[in-house]
């Protein structure tokens, strides 16, 4: 469906022009970004002329399947602005803006923890409406303010700070905002945020990232942290709370990633940089960065991790433990394997390495970084050198992350064995191959991850020239479930 005519989309045109694009050809392409989202369109040449002619604008996920669409052609990001279709967007902002006030700050991330419920309530996934949405330049403008400025001079919050009406009430959408007494925030409501964050990485470990948005996170973010960030606080007790926030904010952020909703965990890292900065927290401002990074990365945009990446690092030297500045070159490696700089990356897997052997068990290691070990430096140190082709590389890091199957952290195990799986086909060895990944489908049965299904879905493309043998049509029927699901 499309909305009334406003009369021709001039915008639209000369940018499919630029691009040289058809009208056959974008409806096509819109059509395929479309079914990669579990979204059916059945647009046509006709759909974009009346488009681009009468300026009818689609609804729902369109306009960003457009911009992507064109975007992908001419290799850059492509604002809806520049396509006459900004006004297609339901939320076009919202979770995006990286704010100097605090204040502002604070109403940025409570509207984005709302947003969700809105899509909700009115029966279509915000989400959804927004795929197609996620531009890793985005993350331009927060990297540089983080970098500039790491932590805000004072974040306490008095009663007369919230004069300007907006209350911990407005928060669900009830009472008037002078409804309720502003809410005196000590010590024991950011233990509660703190243990429900530590529950959360807990079960998204074993679990994946699963049905994010019935998950506790983004409810705990709406019903508990939104009205303490509302409340009033000295300055301490304001940067623990937002500290806490933030690693909330960010976890939300990593299940929307995992499951798929790229423009969530977009929009809840952002925020989620913002809380950290808020909070004076830089170690974790830079696991939030790492995070980008490891996003950016796996949507192709490699040049854009390193830079994310190698932010994280600098800003902390001197300041994080020798385990976290282990992960954040270690996430370094990954974009650069995946940029094809084999030197590079093995200089930052060395380096990443080192770190992690002074790494000592006294250390004040902060909490989120509990899944880190050499087992998980071992296994992405396997992916990058499966992103290099270098199988046997591979072969000798997975087994070392192998070595101890846990049941704490199994998407993990599940990578790892596809990974595996990887590694024995490109030396030749079919039989391991299909071992490996009979057993990575057993598990990512159990789980829910998108990332994991996708990452199965690619061992059996690699697996295609070998159809015929009873091994892989074996390998394939197990896999069923996984090839025909929506990732």
């Amino acid at each position: 469906m499309s909305r009334e005519p406003r009369g021709p989309n001039e915008k639209l045109g000369t940018v499919l022009a630029l691009a040289g694009i058809s009208n056959a050809g974008l409806a096509r392409r819109v059509n395929d970004l479309g079914a990669q989202r579990g979204l059916t369109l059945r647009y046509d040449k006709t759909s974009v002329a009346r488009w681009v002619s009468k300026g009818m604008v689609p609804q729902g996920a369109a306009p960003h399947l457009i911009a992507a669409a064109i975007g992908s052609k001419l290799g850059r990001p492509v604002p809806l602005h520049e396509i006459g279709l900004a006004d297609a967007d339901p939320a076009p902002e919202v979770g995006l803006a990286f704010p100097r006030d605090i204040g502002q700050a604070v109403r940025a991330a409570t509207e984005l923890y709302r947003l969700d419920l809105a899509g909700r309530r009115g029966g279509v996934g915000i989400w959804q409406s927004l795929a197609g949405s996620f531009s890793v330049s985005a993350y331009a403008t927060p990297a540089s303010r983080w970098l500039i400025s790491p932590a805000d001079s004072s974040v306490a919050r008095e009663p007369k700070d919230a004069e300007d009406g907006t209350t911990a009430a407005s928060t669900t959408g009830g009472a008037a905002p002078d409804a309720l007494p502003l809410q005196r925030v000590g010590h024991s409501d950011v233990t509660k945020l703190r243990e429900a964050a530590e529950d959360a990485r807990r079960w998204d470990s074993k679990y994946g990232g699963g049905d994010w948005r019935s998950s506790m996170v983004p409810d705990c973010l709406r019903v508990d942290a939104a009205p303490l960030l509302l409340g009033s606080y000295s300055d301490e007790v304001g940067r623990s709370l937002f500290g806490a926030t933030a690693e909330l904010t960010r976890l939300a952020g990593w299940m929307a990633f995992d499951t798929g909703q790229q423009e969530a965990a977009q929009r809840y890292y952002i925020q989620a940089l913002r809380l950290a900065r808020a909070a004076a927290d830089v170690p974790l401002g830079g696991y939030v960065l790492a995070s980008m990074s490891l996003q950016a990365t796996y949507r192709g945009f490699a040049d854009e991790g390193v830079d994310l990446a190698q932010a994280a690092l600098e800003r902390n030297r001197g300041l994080a433990t020798a385990r976290t500045m282990s992960f954040f070159r270690l996430v370094e490696a990954r974009a650069q394997a995946k940029s094809g700089d084999g030197p590079a990356c093995g200089a930052a897997l060395k380096s990443s390495e080192g770190w992690l052997e002074r790494s000592r068990a006294g250390d004040p290691d902060p909490s989120w970084l509990d899944f880190y070990s050499h087992e998980r430096f071992a296994a992405d140190a396997a992916e990058c050198y499966r992103d290099l082709r270098l199988p046997r590389q591979v072969r000798r890091f997975t087994e070392q992350a192998l070595a101890r199957p846990t049941e704490e952290f199994v998407r993990s195990h599940g990578l790892r064995l596809v990974v595996s799986a990887v590694a024995e086909l490109e030396s030749g060895n079919l039989d391991a191959a299909c071992a490996a990944g009979a057993r990575a489908v057993e598990v990512a049965n159990r789980i829910s991850s998108a990332r994991t299904t996708e990452y199965v879905r690619d061992l059996m493309r690699r697996l295609e020239a070998y159809r015929d043998e009873p091994r892989v049509a074996e390998l394939r029927e197990q896999a069923r479930p996984l090839l025909v699901a929506p990732a």
